[in-house]
């Protein structure tokens, strides 16, 4: 037996079933292959740089012999000082290449996550239509469709790591004809060979050029040529080199000019600076000069030999908005701006600041002096501005502590205002924005800076990134929230309780049931005694400890505590609350849980019919219901009610909520794994396949649902005979598990647990026995000796090692299953009915048939009793009573069950259900080992028409079906 044989798909009960659920709907040529995708004409989006582009004609020539040489992909890295010019280089040569390259693309790549926002607005360019899934969607298909196209530009600006792009690198490289390139800018010197690239150093301008592009920006045309320099006193002509007169007015603007491009170290973006300083308020460089020696900075001489450009930039910074004083707006709005991401700013989180006109000029004036960029929707403010207007200088009036800490909190609540809901889809692009900008504001703060804002707001971006299955980033989130609540506000103030339950819920998600229980038991102890027993926060306390423990296996403790938060709700809100309501399912599923459909079906039953009727039929809570109540019937062996039920949950899930809502998907998933119990799976297999193939794309190849659509999918192929396509697919579930969950998750465990199961139905006996053992080592390791999932663990092991032929090994692991699960989940339990049955076989296997025969027999009494006589697992149970009869030589016995057998299957589970045809082959071969030919003939006959049609002729089965009926036929000549 192997995890999820017994419950297949995606589980919504529970703690899934107070999910927020949203429509999200898709045209259907959204789904067509991304190679079908054509690019529409003029996909560019590099930076349109208004001021002048000075020399650097041989780095031009050179970058682009790099990009144009070979047939592949071509990578070129252009790496040098901050702002010596590598991002003006590449716009230049994008904007001099643009009809050449379609989409040329520009990411600002200095982090993972602004390298996949950046893949995700390239895809939403070539399909408008995706906007609304996620970003880790968008830029794995932006990735693919790099990879089927040829004739793009990508531009990587400012990579902070080779080991940020490589990923892409590895699945855009190519080497058709005509491929795309990549062009890469960084200050970086170093990792670039290792991607392939072609490397290229880009310097600071040489005076002249520097003095070029000063004068330019400036508006003054005719700067003096270095050779023919004179002093502040000298007469003459300085600019005989340009060709062209020029009057003393000019010499004396220009007086200082030299030496202050050398100050600035050539650096291009601080000539650029200084340039449009210049021109805004007619200052000679000279007294520019002056200014910036009256405000010197850490380092500025070693700026000229490429030193630290921050510090020349905030000498700029500081000259620049002293002549803005005159707009109090802007210097307060450059360091608000400072707290967020460089790039796509959104103009509208700026709205609250100030009245429109006072807001649109302050922005206006900080762009003339190139300290922000604008565009219609977004803002970029270059990095290193920012960090100089994030560092506090009581000298500096523009950066005074206490302005950079008000420039702080209200960069927090202007993200705080913008936040969408976290279950709405519709508000995940929004989000997606925001994150970035959430990030840059708690990288840049220390944490011991974080107020009660900031821990909202990490909260709920916390929140949000754990329903997108992004734990690790969730978890760092919340609890440092949450240690903020507590410095500020105390353990026992109603938000730090909140987050603390978030952070448990967290660490719940990440299969970390170690710290969740104990912070969740805490919560629910601090929620009783600061709120009272009957506090609405108190019984949802109760009821996530009761969650935590149902996780854990520990449902004597999690049913409990389930029927108090019950109780609890009926009596504070009333039997009809959606609270309630939720609650009585997620009661329903612990009975389940615990195998007691008796009280688990009924429970279910009610809820959907109370919600039908306070909600209305088409409320998603109804459908959530019809759901847990169809995988109910199905774990009872009902399929005749289940699958139906699942019919219309799916069909009224893609009317409600569309055809790619997470719920629709689990939907799917959850009527193909009820075909699959049902042995339809022709119709399963396809279904498993979509949903596989749907979550990758709406929700992303690391998602949990879609590792769980991997599973689901790799048991089909397993149950179908193709033990090869389910061994790759299981390999690569495991693989991703480990890699997105870590190596101790349940889920991972589970993972391995079916690799190791696929390994043996494939005859793979070494190699699953060795499997096995691991998790059930590590399963004893993480959950304990009497978790669940380490007795179905040592199940496995068990199996393995009776297929292997260690007997002895195989029957003391089979009877500590039993005695466990009698122990931690009583007699009656399916898991513990299971044991028992596997057990005997163990018994059967090592020749004690009286053995074997007694507790099949109690097993059969006990399935009949719990189950019923017409549940799959009760037929599978009386075939096995009817073999080992068979075995011992009793076939007086073992007929009339036979019989009783295919009567049963074929009125319970249909004539082409797997069960029904291995019941007919059972009793045709009992037939012709009591020497009855002429009765298992045609038994026989039939059992290779149906293994044909359902099978097809190579099967293995259908093989030992031909051989069976000729040897009949010739026992009967």
């Amino acid at each position: 037996m192997i995890v999820g044989r017994d419950n297949s798909g995606i589980i919504s009960t529970g703690d899934h079933a107070i999910n927020t659920q949203t429509n999200v709907q898709l045209p259907v040529q959204a789904l067509r292959p991304v190679s079908d995708v054509e690019a529409p004409p003029g996909v560019v989006n590099p930076p349109a740089h208004g001021h002048p582009f000075i020399g650097r004609q041989g780095e031009l020539s050179d970058l682009h012999a790099a990009l144009a040489s070979g047939g592949q992909v071509v990578v070129a890295a252009v790496h040098g000082l901050g702002g010596v010019g590598k991002s003006t280089l590449a716009a230049r040569y994008a904007a001099t290449h643009a009809q050449v390259w379609n989409p040329t693309w520009w990411i600002t790549a200095d982090t993972e996550a602004a390298v996949e926002s950046g893949l995700a607005a390239l895809m939403t360019q070539l399909q408008p239509e995706l906007a609304m899934l996620p970003p880790e969607v968008l830029a794995t298909r932006a990735l693919a469709w790099l990879a089927a196209h040829r004739q793009w530009l990508l531009i990587l600006d400012n990579v902070t790591d080779p080991a940020h792009v490589a990923p892409l690198l590895g699945r855009t490289l190519t080497t058709r004809p005509q491929a795309g390139r990549v062009l890469v800018t960084s200050r970086l010197s170093q990792g670039w060979h290792r991607l392939g690239a072609q490397v290229l150093r880009l310097d600071v301008l040489t005076e002249q050029e520097a003095l070029q592009l000063l004068a330019q920006i400036a508006g003054h045309h005719h700067p003096p040529n270095p050779a023919d320099r004179q002093d502040d006193n000298s007469t003459g002509n300085a600019t005989a080199e340009a060709g062209t007169e020029a009057g003393t007015e000019e010499l004396r603007v220009w007086a200082g000019a030299a030496d202050l491009v050398r100050e600035l170290g050539y650096l291009p973006l601080a000539v650029e600076q200084a340039a449009a300083y210049l021109h805004q308020t007619r200052l000679t460089p000279r007294a520019y000069l002056a200014l910036l020696a009256e405000h010197p900075a850490v380092m500025y001489d070693q700026a000229a030999e490429g030193g630290d450009a921050e510090r020349t930039i905030a000498r700029i910074w500081r000259i620049t908005l002293d002549r803005l004083t005159d707009t109090p707006l802007a210097g307060h709005l450059l360091r608000v701006l400072a707290w967020h991401a460089p790039q796509q700013i959104p103009r509208t989180l700026l709205d609250d600041l100030a009245d429109g006109p006072v807001l649109q000029q302050a922005l206006g004036r900080l762009a003339a002096y190139n300290m922000i960029t604008l565009d219609p929707d977004g803002i970029t403010v270059h990095r290193l501005v920012q960090a100089v207007a994030r560092t506090p200088d009581p000298g500096d009036p523009h950066r005074r502590p206490d302005d950079i800490t008000s420039a702080r909190h209200e960069a927090t609540d202007l993200l705080i205002d913008a936040l969408p809901e976290t279950g709405d889809p519709t508000g995940w692009p929004a989000w997606r924005v925001l994150l970035d900008h959430i990030a840059a504001l708690t990288d840049h703060a220390p944490a011991s800076l974080d107020t009660t804002a900031t821990s909202y707001l990490l909260d709920q971006a916390g929140q949000f990134l754990r329903e997108q299955g992004s734990l690790t980033r969730a978890i760092g989130y919340v609890e440092r929230a949450d240690a903020a609540n507590e410095r500020i506000l105390g353990r026992d103030h109603h938000d730090a309780l909140a987050v603390r339950n978030n952070l448990a819920s967290a660490y719940q998600a990440a299969g970390d049931l170690g710290r969740a229980i104990p912070l969740h038991r805490q919560g629910l102890a601090d929620a009783e005694r600061v709120l009272g027993d009957k506090h609405p926060d108190t019984l949802a306390a109760r009821n996530n400890l009761a969650h935590a423990y149902r996780a854990a296996g520990d449902l004597g403790q999690a049913i409990p505590l389930f029927e108090r938060a019950l109780s609890g709700l009926e009596q504070v809100l009333g039997s009809d609350h959606p609270d309630t309501l939720v609650s009585r399912d997620n009661l329903a599923g612990a009975y389940q849980m615990a195998g007691d459909l008796g009280r688990a079906i009924p429970l279910y039953q009610q809820t959907l019919a109370d919600r039908e009727r306070v909600l209305g039929d088409d409320h998603p809570d109804i459908l959530v219901s019809r759901n847990n109540l169809a995988l109910a019937y199905q774990v009872a062996g009902d399929l005749g009610r289940a699958i139906p039920l699942f019919e219309q949950t799916l069909a009224d899930r893609e009317q409600v909520l569309g055809s790619d809502h997470p719920d629709t998907l689990a939907a799917r998933s959850n009527l193909a794994g009820a075909y699959r119990e049902a042995g339809d799976l022709d119709r399963a297999i396809p279904l498993n396949e979509q949903a596989l193939t749907d979550s990758e794309r709406v929700l992303g190849g690391d998602h949990p649902t879609t590792l769980t659509a991997r599973i689901n999918l790799a048991y089909a192929y397993q149950l179908a005979g193709d033990p090869s396509r389910a061994v790759l697919l299981f390999e690569q579930v495991l693989t991703d598990c480990r890699r997105v969950l870590g190596d101790d998750h349940p889920h991972t465990l589970t993972a391995r647990n079916n690799l190791a199961s696929a390994y043996q139905d494939a005859g793979d006996l070494d190699r699953a026995t060795l499997l096995h053992e691991q998790v059930l080592a590590d399963s004893r390791r993480v959950l304990g000796d009497d978790h669940p999932h380490t007795l179905t663990a040592r199940n496995n092991l068990a199996s393995a090692y009776l297929n292997a032929g260690d007997l002895d090994r195989a029957t003391l692991l089979h009877e500590q299953v039993l005695a466990g699960s009698e122990r931690v989940l009583g007699g009656d339990h399916p898991t513990t009915l299971t044991a028992r049955v596997n057990l005997a076989y163990a018994y059967q296997h090592a020749g004690g048939l009286d053995r074997s025969i007694r507790l099949f027999e109690q097993s059969l009494l006990d399935f009949e009793r719990v189950l019923g006589g017409g549940h799959p697992r009760t037929l599978t149970v009386r075939n096995n009573l009817a073999s080992v009869y068979r075995e011992a030589g009793d076939l007086d016995r073992a007929i009339p069950l036979y019989q009783q057998i295919l009567t049963d299957c074929r009125r319970v589970l249909g004539s082409d259900d797997p069960s029904t045809l291995a019941a007919r082959i059972n009793l045709a071969s009992a037939y012709q080992a009591a020497g009855d030919p002429g009765r298992a003939i045609p038994l026989h006959e039939q059992a290779l028409i149906d293994c044909r049609r359902t099978l097809g002729h190579d099967h293995p089965t259908t093989k030992m079906v031909q051989a069976n009926l000729s040897a009949a036929r010739q026992e009967q000549i």
